[in-house]
């Protein structure tokens, strides 16, 4: 069932480490199996990225869970081969619109993954909640996503890009891009992969906190494709789900 996802990923762990990340060239995290980013797969076929925020709970995009579907967190094993952790349950946002969210506009697009074995890695904690996002401040995104659009081949290493505020920010909808190209050519940004993918912010304490979760991208000029703008869904106006979704799972969140 999974076959045509765990063919690109094996290619992509068994390749030659590279210096792209995401899509457009920042650095990939070596250490990337005690971080809190995982990598999941379905049994249609498609691969996305998620966060652990307890030992056994994986918050993600609503959009990467396909009715019907299965899915599969995947790590490398010490030979590279993958390894596959089963999933337990799984819950999507009851008001997540699948079309408003492809016409990249707001909507409640996250999920939760209830592990069968819990990560033992390290776990990521949830931002404080915050003022307003000014335009130019800066993100970090991490995501197992390609580096090049099409290229399935390119996916599958954890890999870390800063990206910049614009726009008008808000609680609803967040838009990041490549600061040095300001998403008029190509540059950094989320692909393939990607969806679901972690979205920090440096807090008080100097640890990344995480605000929301990587829904969409763009080509430079909002054309289709990647390397110009993406979407993000900040957690603000969904942490009361997360949370009671978390303790339907005997997961509950951390204060």
């Amino acid at each position: 069932m999974y076959r045509s996802a765990v063919c690109l990923i094996i290619a992509a762990l068994l390749a030659p480490v590279s210096a792209l990340a995401l899509v457009g060239g920042a650095r990939e995290i070596s250490e990337a199996q005690s971080q809190p980013e995982v990598m999941f797969v379905g049994s249609g076929g498609n691969f996305c990225t998620g966060t652990v925020i307890v030992r056994d709970l994986v918050l993600t995009a609503a959009h990467c869970i396909h009715q019907g579907n299965s899915y599969k967190l995947v790590e490398a094993g010490p030979d590279r081969q993958p390894v596959f952790k089963d999933v337990a349950a799984i819950a999507t946002h009851p008001q997540f619109n699948l079309k408003t969210m492809l016409a990249h506009r707001a909507t409640a697009d996250v999920a939760l993954l209830k592990l069968k074995v819990p990560h033992a890695g390290y776990i990521a904690p949830l931002h404080p909640l915050r003022p307003r996002v000014a335009v130019g401040e800066r993100f970090v995104v991490r995501g197992y996503g390609a580096t090049i659009r099409g290229s399935g081949n390119s996916a599958g290493r954890l890999r870390e890009a800063t990206l910049a505020a614009i726009g008008k920010p808000g609680n609803l909808q967040l838009r990041l891009v490549d600061p040095a190209t300001g998403g008029e050519r190509p540059g950094l940004g989320g692909c393939t992969g990607d969806s679901g993918a972690p979205v920090y912010q440096r807090m008080s304490s100097g640890h990344l906190g995480l605000y929301g979760v990587v829904s969409w991208s763009t080509a430079p000029n909002f054309e289709d494709g990647c390397g110009g703008v993406t979407g993000v869904t900040p957690l603000e106006l969904y942490r009361g789900w997360i949370d009671q979704q978390a303790q339907k799972f005997g997961s509950s969140l951390l204060p």
